[in-house]
């Protein structure tokens, strides 16, 4: 089995926000956070400076999409929405945070 190392136990913004908007639902950036912290129920929370490097990181690598419209206040905003290979990394991210979740878990019943 293939070891995981710290950054990625830690690093899940990207499956986050993937997992967001693969919901099909095309959002802006405070949407991505408000969703995330909406459905923890408050327990995530992401803020601005983590997100938006996020965001373009993901897009240069081609897993989202962005495009100017306005926002609900009627104010310029970014959209973003999944590609293809965005799904297609969401579905590995998934695989892999559960393998390491089912491993974490693992440890924590043994005491």
């Amino acid at each position: 089995m293939e070891k995981l190392n710290r950054d990625q136990l830690l690093g899940k913004l990207d499956l986050l926000v993937l997992r967001i908007l693969a919901s099909g639902e095309s959002l802006h950036g405070y949407a991505i956070a408000e969703r995330i912290e909406q459905i923890s129920q408050n327990v995530l929370q992401v803020g601005e400076g983590s997100l938006y490097p996020a965001l373009h990181r993901m897009g240069e690598a081609g897993w989202i999409r962005s495009e100017w419209a306005p926002s609900e206040n009627n104010r310029r905003a970014r959209y973003y929405h999944i590609t293809a290979a965005g799904r297609r990394q969401l579905a590995e991210e998934e695989i892999e945070w559960l393998r390491a979740a089912e491993a974490i878990t693992r440890v924590l019943r043994l005491a």
